[in-house]
């Protein structure tokens, strides 16, 4: 596509080989390969697809103190979470490279700059060049999600140019946070990427919500997952799905324009990568009469400091 007012992007609305990183990548190249034969330029993936969301929790008294069977799901997690340093997404990369095709995923991140043992819900955006531009750690995990995940940072509040758009994203119930959402905006944000672990609840109402605010494209993209999706050499996997429900997660991806109006309604139940060409024309038409950043700011008034340093526990002196 030669205009650049116009972005074709794919929602890729799929499950994980659950706690399986490589299988899981498998997955996740032959979605962008098949983007790619649809001439998608930018491909989003769910919150936590790699290597799944860690339902586990829920299911097994995750809150028990000092509990052996916590003890060893977490370090099967970890063991199937990415080091990005150690190159765990060059496949990734070089495929995105190949197909000139921009990806948002979800993933679960062991951290080397951490001390490599805890691990982030992260938000990673590789552009149409194959280079890793942000990483985003997930601020604060949700619920549950505290006994697996540790809080995130800053460093990854940034947008990112493709084509027209300038595009920005955050972790499920992040998009809630007035704040984190104010700092993407004051970048220029206009395509906002909103990823979950999974459900129409989380995405029918919050999508719309944040185009009318931003005035800016939303892209929600979900994964899905049923209790068949479990493998079943998890550990103590008799004990997860005696008390899984039948459907986990049952997607929801959707797209809404700047005027909060669906231009792809929410999708359940089915896995598939789902299509849309966006017109950026379209966010100037809105922005006319609010612009949340812009002409309908007050900073003489009202302003956000971001801190965005990445943070880590040791730095050294050269």
């Amino acid at each position: 596509m030669g205009d650049t007012n116009f972005l074709k992007v794919a929602l890729a609305q799929i499950s994980p080989v659950w706690l399986h990183k490589e299988l899981t990548i498998q997955k996740i190249e032959n979605s962008i390969k098949e983007a790619s034969k649809e001439e998608a330029e930018l491909i989003v993936f769910g919150e936590a697809l790699l290597p799944g969301y860690p339902f586990w929790i829920g299911l097994t008294n995750g809150a028990k103190w000092n509990s052996p069977i916590q003890k060893e799901i977490y370090a099967y997690y970890v063991e199937n979470s990415i080091t990005i340093e150690k190159g765990e997404l060059n496949s990734i990369c070089l495929l995105a490279k190949k197909h000139k095709i921009a990806v948002y995923l979800g993933l679960i991140e062991r951290a080397q700059n951490r001390g490599g043992h805890s691990i982030y819900a992260s938000l990673v955006y590789v552009n149409q060049y194959g280079e890793i531009k942000s990483v985003h750690r997930k601020l604060q995990p949700t619920y549950d999600e505290r006994l697996a995940w540790a809080p995130g940072d800053g460093n990854g509040l940034q947008v990112h140019s493709l084509k027209d758009f300038t595009l920005g994203g955050l972790n499920c119930w992040e998009n809630w946070m007035p704040l984190p959402r104010a700092a993407l905006y004051g970048q220029g944000e206009n395509l906002h990427i909103a990823v979950w672990p999974g459900s129409i609840h989380n995405t029918k109402d919050i999508t719309r919500f944040i185009a009318r605010e931003s005035r800016s494209y939303v892209i929600s993209v979900s994964s899905l997952m049923n209790k068949s999706d479990f493998p079943k050499d998890t550990p103590y996997y008799d004990q997860i799905v005696k008390e899984a429900p039948d459907v986990l997660a049952n997607g929801g991806s959707c797209i809404a324009g700047p005027d909060g109006e669906w231009l792809l309604e929410p999708i359940i139940n089915k896995e598939g990568l789902f299509y849309q060409t966006l017109d950026f024309s379209r966010v100037l038409q809105e922005r006319q009469n609010f612009d949340v950043a812009g002409h309908y700011s007050r900073p003489d008034v009202t302003k956000l400091q971001v801190n965005r340093e990445r943070q880590t526990t040791v730095t050294f002196e050269k």
